[in-house]
């Protein structure tokens, strides 16, 4: 069977070298577009086996290289996606709105069979935040442009390589106390990275045309539930800090002078919704995969990291009490 081609936009990071891995196995030849490929190539070639993957540097806004590519796909996968804006031209609109449009635009115009986009869950409800409005607005434009596309909306992604789980840890490690927004009330259903390359590679190989699929774990837990979650795996005792609105903005403020913001004002509007299922949308174990990593069970196979002795620690977890951080 002649392997098909596919073009995936943002194939460095923790889901795309996933999905790499799972496509060259099963005889897809991969193309991966990235802005560094001195920083980004001795990650990615390492994804498979010679001569399933293509590693090509070019800017995403260079419309003229990228349409090059398309010429000699199939599929195309885009999972780029910013959590804040930085330079001029790395803003909500530009990433994650302008760019999804054009390759909506071009998968339509050179007759690719599926064109697979990475959205957010609970943009819907998120009114007030430029990033929702910008995914949603992304959304809207790629099913006008392309209307055989389909999106996935996934909650928190986390693995071993996540920005979400690692950075918490290493926090709770070193922070006394820990800021609870909204009261840690916020509802999530975290999603295992493979999980959700399982659901991607679903969408790909069954030619599933379902425009909007929301991806989640198997369970539902509080933003206070997966802190005290990690602070169990980590053996660490912390104060969970409820933190008055007017006070998270100031400190998300001043966070977003940083250049890598732990808390921005935008993400911390994101927090007063919901990250859950809606209703409205087949789920992921609607189309046939449904999630099977379990948040405790995965984390606990990294989280010897920031633990005390680390993978040689020979502290048992501590009690279930220990748990039921102190609240003030």
């Amino acid at each position: 069977m002649k392997a098909k081609n596919c073009l995936i936009f943002g194939g460095s990071g923790q889901i795309g070298r996933n999905l790499i891995r799972k496509l060259t196995k099963n005889n897809f030849r991969v193309t991966v577009v990235t802005r560094n490929l001195h920083q980004k190539s001795y990650i990615i070639k390492t994804q498979a086996n010679a001569g399933y993957i293509d590693i090509v540097e070019a800017n995403i806004y260079d419309e003229k290289k990228i349409r090059e590519l398309f010429k000699k796909s199939d599929i195309c996968v885009n999972l780029i996606g910013i959590l804040f804006e930085q330079k001029k031209a790395n803003t909500f609109k530009n990433i994650h709105t302008v760019f999804p449009s054009l390759l909506a635009k071009l998968s339509k115009e050179y007759n690719l069979k599926h064109f697979i986009h990475l959205s957010a869950l609970g943009i819907n409800e998120a009114e007030d935040s430029k990033y929702a409005q910008s995914k949603l607005e992304g959304e809207n434009k790629i099913l006008k442009n392309f209307p055989l596309a389909t999106i996935l909306r996934p909650s928190i992604v986390y693995s071993v390589d996540d920005n979400f789980t690692t950075n918490f840890m290493t926090l709770l490690n070193r922070l006394p106390l820990f800021p609870l927004y909204y009261n840690g009330k916020t509802k999530f259903s975290p999603i295992h990275c493979s999980d959700l390359t399982d659901s991607i590679y679903h969408v790909i190989s069954n030619n599933i045309y379902s425009k909007i699929i929301e991806c989640v774990g198997p369970e539902v837990l509080t933003f206070k539930e997966i802190i005290q979650k990690l602070l169990y795996l980590i053996g660490k005792k912390r104060i969970l800090l409820p933190l008055p609105l007017p006070l998270a903005e100031a400190s998300a403020s001043l966070f977003e002078m940083m250049p890598k913001p732990i808390l921005t004002r935008d993400q911390l509007r994101l927090l007063k919704y919901d990250n859950i299922i809606s209703g409205k949308y087949k789920t992921n174990s609607d189309v046939g995969v449904p999630s099977i990593r379990y948040f405790d069970e995965e984390v606990k196979k990294y989280c010897y990291m920031w633990r005390e002795g680390g993978q040689f620690s020979t502290e048992k977890y501590n009690s279930e009490k220990s748990t039921d951080s102190k609240i003030n």
